[in-house]
């Protein structure tokens, strides 16, 4: 079962647990062969006339006592074995989710998020199962069916035993036969469960603009068809568990079938005793149970291991931006950034999204990047935070190349307000105070979501800063949430600010009043602003304007309308819009 060597570390660890619960599933297996012997005994009192009252008793308490034992024994081999799987289950959500973190952005831009969530649930389910109740079984029938062959041979007829067990060739073939249609079935049942949660996990993200575009329809009749393909996989993995264990069931019964007749002839012939007879029917029935157990062992860990398959593609995923073996990490950052002849392509792709991208922003000043959409933009802030590797080029902060500095320090000294503006399904303290390994102060959260211009917003609320948002922020407007997310920004005070197109929701006049107040905030800090809007950048110590991944202009704003390109276009243009919407307002 070479798909759990991943487990190998958790089983070195637990191992005990797993022997403990061994030894008492051992311990109970042995005193269940004990009934069927104070049954015999008792029968052959009984059939002799020599059964009394007082040894009635003995026996029937003897029963009792070995009951009681069994169930004590089957309550800790419980605790140790399926409460350790219940801990392996744990070990490896948490091995996968931390590794999971640990990949670069491009594995989830080809990786959907609904398969990604049926691999931590129900993939780690069918791991649980096999490595807890599929461990009982199978020592439960190899040490079962051992001990009560051996007592089946000592205590009553050698041949009537093997012809008692002349089954178990069939049953070996059957196994063999059914467990890789099995494994088979069964992870193309989890593949379609993993459709299934991802397109479920996306009609509920976008249900808003299924809603606004009417296709309602549409999204049922996908449902529906991944749901059909999900039932359809279901139904031929039940259709062959439906036909294997029942066969295993008929196989095993036939021995009992064969004991009636060729046993009851022995007993009327006094070859062996009615005790014997009735003792190796109890053993017979003890036996039955490990031949069906077969059956579901096979299942379990045929199911197991090709949910372990699936979550060991995804273990086995190397990221592609790590730590080098000299990287360092920062102290007192000053901020300065440098891009030398930067060259970069999206893995997969084969066309540059930058191409020789070079300048420098001195610690403490402020640089300003725009351009058309899809120039460039934010691929290239993308790099500094080294969530993307560089093809050719170097970028240097202070005087140190990137890829020479520890990925958590570097990311510690740069405070990133992205696009998408995500927030999370909690408080609005706890998403202003996210950056921080404390809890934030009331007045580093009072000064954050003033200085982004919030402060009024949330305090409107019933509760506050304890409003608890909904999923991605949806209770807040587009702009309270861009608000928010420079607030986060805000409070992590790092040496460096990353605003990307961090305020196109809000309007031209608190846009104004925010920069003011970062004007303040962030005197000595070195910051790089993306924007559409010229009216947000054009007070930035340098502005750089890109077009098809290049800069094609370069300079402060007075440059650069003296220049005629693109960067004056774009500033008329504007120009000529905020006239255009002040004209209508006043008519």
């Amino acid at each position: 079962m070479n798909a759990f060597k991943t487990l190998r570390d958790f089983f070195n660890e637990h191992k005990l647990s797993y022997l403990v619960g061994i030894v008492w599933l051992i311990l109970i297996d042995s005193v269940q062969l004990m009934v069927p012997q104070i049954l015999r005994k008792a029968t052959n009192l009984f059939q002799q006339g020599n059964l009394k009252f007082q040894e009635l008793i003995r026996y029937s308490l003897l029963i009792l006592l070995t009951g009681l034992i069994i169930a004590i024994g089957r309550y800790f081999w419980r605790i140790y074995i399926l409460g350790t799987s219940r801990k392996m289950e744990y070990y490896l959500r948490h091995k996968l989710f931390n590794h999971l973190l640990t990949l670069s952005p491009n594995y989830f831009n080809t990786h959907k998020t609904g398969d990604l969530m049926a691999h931590a649930t129900n993939d780690i389910n069918a791991v649980r199962a096999a490595l807890g109740q599929g461990i009982i079984m199978i020592v439960d029938s190899i040490f079962l069916t051992i001990l009560t062959v051996i007592m089946m041979v000592r205590t009553t007829n050698p041949k009537l035993t093997f012809i008692a067990l002349f089954t178990l060739p069939f049953l070996t073939f059957v196994v063999s036969k059914f467990g890789k249609v099995i494994h088979k079935r069964f992870r193309s049942v989890q593949e379609a469960f993993s459709d299934l949660t991802d397109i479920t996990q996306e009609n509920f993200a976008g249900i808003r603009v299924i809603k606004s575009f009417v296709q309602e329809d549409l999204a049922t009749d996908k449902f529906t068809e991944v749901n059909k393909n999900n039932l359809d996989k279901n139904l031929q993995l039940v259709r062959i568990s439906g036909t294997f264990h029942p066969l295993i069931q008929f196989i095993a019964s036939i021995s009992f079938l064969v004991v009636i007749i060729y046993g009851g002839r022995l007993v009327i012939l006094d070859t062996i005793t009615l005790g014997d007879f009735i003792a190796f029917n109890n053993y017979l029935g003890l036996l039955i149970w490990p031949m069906m157990a077969v059956g579901w062992v096979i299942n379990l860990l045929q199911r197991g291991k090709a949910s372990m398959e699936r979550i060991n593609t995804i273990l086995d995923e190397t990221p592609e931006i790590v730590d080098s073996k000299q990287a360092i990490s920062l102290d007192n950052v000053d901020g300065k950034i440098q891009f030398k002849n930067v060259y970069f392509k999206y893995p997969g792709g084969t066309d540059y999204v930058l191409k020789d991208i070079s300048f420098d922003i001195e610690a403490g000043k402020t640089l300003a990047i725009v351009g058309r959409t899809g120039s460039g933009k934010t691929t290239l802030v993308n790099l500094l935070l080294r969530l993307y590797e560089l093809d050719e080029g170097n970028i240097l902060l202070d005087g140190k190349d990137i890829n020479h500095i520890k990925i958590k320090s570097l990311r510690e000294n740069i405070s990133y307000v992205p696009q998408d503006n995500f927030l999370f399904s909690t408080t609005i303290k706890d998403n202003i105070g996210f950056a921080l390994d404390r809890s934030i102060t009331e007045d580093e959260m009072i000064e954050a979501s003033k200085a982004a211009e919030v402060y009024d917003n949330i305090i409107d609320f019933p509760h506050g800063f304890d409003t608890i948002l909904g999923e991605r922020g949806v209770t807040l407007s587009g702009g309270q949430k861009q608000r928010v997310s420079i607030a986060r920004a805000i409070a992590k005070d790092a040496p460096i600010l990353i605003l990307d197109d961090s305020l196109s929701s809000v309007d031209t006049e608190t846009e104004e009043r925010i920069l003011n107040n970062l004007e303040n905030l962030l005197y000595k800090k070195t910051t790089i602003i993306i924007s559409h809007r010229i009216s947000t950048i054009k007070d930035a110590d340098e502005i750089i304007v890109l077009d098809d991944g290049k800069i094609i202009e370069q300079g402060n704003h007075d440059d650069l309308i003296n220049i005629d390109g693109l960067y004056k276009y774009l500033y008329e243009k504007q120009l000529l819009e905020e006239k255009i919407y002040k004209e209508q307002l006043e008519g």
